[in-house]
């Protein structure tokens, strides 16, 4: 019987498994520059040959893209594919928006849960670093700035949960709703006591998450997306009201 001869794992090939573990893990998100091709085969210890061969290995997977005399940029190929199709598809059936919270209420319950469990000192700094940005902000007037400092929040969540997935989804679930979040924001914007109930909500979450406490973070996080289902419903009556005022005129 003849020995099995050992797998030879090209240079190369261990290069780009680096750089493509880099994106799926959200190290390197869309739109991201690399480094100077000089600075990042000094930081994986390879020789500059090497890493533009498994550059173009990641640029024909669609992961990378490169702009002649601009640099090597990421692509956002893990995202658009569910994206694009979901984005049409709300603005034609309204009815999928319950559906979309129903997944996102899953979605960040887990996502919160695997967080309190698995974040570690780095994800939970980096987690307080966020929630600190996202309490400036609430007292602000600047909406577009609230919407991108939220985004951010439920973002780092998913991705110190360390499931690679949930991070993808999760973000690519915020590109599909961003509408839906920008107009939740203004109608609960103009109501200070709601707005301080989901400045609560977000801060419930946080702290769970960062004293590790998997069961509590995962209930603030449902019981935030359930606040933002009610409001949806709530602004939806508010405007059925106000246009029947306005028929009645």
């Amino acid at each position: 019987m003849n020995p099995q001869r050992p797998t030879v794992i090209r240079l190369t090939d261990s290069v780009a498994n680096e750089l493509e573990k880099r994106i799926l893990e959200g190290s390197l998100k869309p739109g991201d520059r690399l480094a100077s091709e000089r600075a990042l085969a000094l930081d994986l210890g390879v020789s500059r040959p090497s890493l533009r061969e498994a550059i173009q290995k990641l640029v024909s997977k669609g992961l990378l893209s490169t702009r002649h005399g601009g640099g090597t940029y990421v692509t956002d190929r893990l995202e658009a594919h569910f994206v694009d199709p979901w984005q049409d598809m709300l603005k034609d059936h309204p009815l999928l928006h319950r559906d979309l919270l129903e997944f996102r209420q899953m979605l960040e319950s887990q996502a919160a849960s695997l967080a309190a469990d698995r974040a570690t000192d780095i994800d939970i700094s980096r987690l307080d670093l966020v929630h600190s940005t996202l309490e400036a902000v609430y007292a602000s007037d600047d909406l577009a700035t609230c919407i991108d400092a939220d985004v951010a929040f439920h973002q780092a969540i998913a991705e110190a949960s360390h499931n690679v997935l949930i991070g993808h989804l999760t973000a690519s679930l915020m590109k599909v709703i961003h509408g839906h979040v920008a107009n939740n924001l203004e109608h609960l914007h103009a109501r200070p006591q709601r707005w301080e109930q989901l400045q609560s909500q977000h801060r419930a979450i946080w702290q769970a998450i960062r004293q590790h406490q998997p069961q509590a973070a995962a209930q603030a996080a449902s019981d935030h997306i359930e606040f933002v289902r009610q409001s949806i419903e709530d602004k939806a009556i508010d405007e059925e009201r106000r246009q029947s005022a306005l028929r009645r005129m």
